[in-house]
């Protein structure tokens, strides 16, 4: 199955656990969802977009998956996902809530409504599946929430203007996280998070800059680069899987250095 290294395998082993990974049709996501399939868990991609692409390499490699759409903004979807994966798989063992938005938008010129629709898949979203996954978390006294937020959740540099919307919905996300972590950590349910810093995605590939704009991206970057979809991945797994029992309302930091300079 895969090629995973042995070590890895036996430290973060997930047979027998059912995880879901929404975002997962690309980047970060597909990513994740690959990482965790790896490790032997039953797999659930979702995405808002088209992500059967995933569960069908998943599934060259021997791995168990199967894909889910759902508008993570949309309650009635999401218990509509949570009910087909309990028939399907049983049970719920590991959310990754990774979906997410982040157009460009200048504050003084930002609309109250984009305001809302960031807010509303960043941050509600990310509310609303990891309520309803703990819910069900609850019956077996177990479960772990991994939340990916950003570097800005508290490190807001020129790399983010422009993202007024989004800076506040990562920043909620690491507060909410912690909260939620307090009230679950009685039903052993753990909560954490990541926060990366520029990772090359293919969201961010879109984003169109010139030599000088990304010389000044790096810039604030000790390892002067941007970091890698599966080095998110690596961490997913980790917070994922019981070689992290002790940790809850934790933020892991993935940025190659930028927060420590």
């Amino acid at each position: 199955m895969f090629g995973l290294n042995k070590t890895l395998a036996k430290f973060c082993d997930l047979k027998g656990k059912t995880a879901i990974i929404t975002g997962a049709g690309r980047g970060m996501g597909k990513a994740g969802a690959l990482k965790l399939a790896q490790a032997g868990a039953r797999v659930v991609v979702s995405d808002l977009e088209e992500c059967q692409l995933v569960v069908d390499e998943i599934k060259k490699q021997r791995g168990e998956a199967i894909a889910i759409r759902c508008d993570v903004s949309k309650k009635a979807e999401i218990d509509s996902l949570i009910l087909e994966v309990l028939k399907k798989f049983s049970k719920i063992d590991i959310l990754v809530n990774n979906a997410g938005i982040f157009p460009f938008e200048p504050f003084l010129q930002m609309p109250e409504a984009n305001f809302e629709k960031v807010i509303d898949v960043n941050l509600k979203g990310y509310f609303l599946m990891a309520q309803a996954c703990a819910k069900e978390m609850v019956k077996q006294k177990s479960g772990s929430i991994v939340n990916i937020s950003s570097i800005a959740m508290g490190q807001v540099g020129v790399g983010f203007v422009g993202l007024t919307h989004y800076c506040a919905s990562k920043g909620g996300i690491v507060a909410m996280s912690e909260a939620m972590a307090l009230e679950l950590a009685p039903f052993n349910i753990r909560v954490n998070c990541i926060a990366p810093g520029a990772i090359d995605t293919p969201g961010a590939s879109a984003i169109k800059m010139t030599d000088q704009q990304r010389s000044a991206m790096l810039a604030p970057i000790p390892m002067k680069r941007q970091g890698r979809s599966e080095e998110i991945a690596n961490a997913v797994l980790f917070l994922a899987s019981d070689e992290s029992s002790y940790m809850t309302g934790s933020t892991m930091i993935v940025d190659g250095g930028w927060v420590a300079g």
